[in-house]
């Protein structure tokens, strides 16, 4: 398996009135995934890069197959998309965890670009840092 997990389970504070997992808790998840990885693989990135570079969600979507509910357990997969000189695109995958096998219950697409402030103070595209390559050829390689 290629890709960084994130495993979760379901609690009430993430349902709704129905019972169900509430449709927003999918792309927070995918946020999760993602810092959870950085913090692993290229800690800088959180903290902020060296010569100013910031990361900046450019667009997310999320695809429901089926319903999670309380208790359910959730792993998410997140995979290199494509990598740009100064975006990149990850990838989701949302795995039910059952006795008989997983269920593939969602997936999804993050978009995002690496910025700096110009001299106007103005963001303005900025190359994907070594560190942030690196996290992501460990993504790439199925390091968790």
């Amino acid at each position: 398996m290629r890709g960084y997990e994130y495993r979760h389970i379901v609690t009430i504070e993430d349902t709704d009135l129905l019972g169900n997992v509430n449709y927003v808790n999918y792309v927070r998840w995918q946020g999760r995934a993602r810092e959870l990885c950085m913090r692993e693989f290229a800690p800088d990135v959180v903290a902020g890069f060296d010569d100013g570079v910031r990361l900046l969600t450019v667009s997310c979507q999320c695809e429901y197959l089926r319903e999670l509910t309380v208790f359910d357990e959730v792993v998410v997969r997140m995979f290199l998309g494509e990598l740009g000189q100064t975006q990149m695109t990850m990838t989701f995958e949302y795995w039910r965890q059952r006795p008989e096998g997983e269920e593939l219950v969602a997936t999804g697409e993050q978009r995002v670009a690496c910025v700096r402030p110009d001299e106007r103070g103005h963001m303005a595209p900025a190359r994907i840092p070594e560190s942030m390559r690196r996290l992501m050829d460990a993504v790439s390689a199925g390091r968790r």
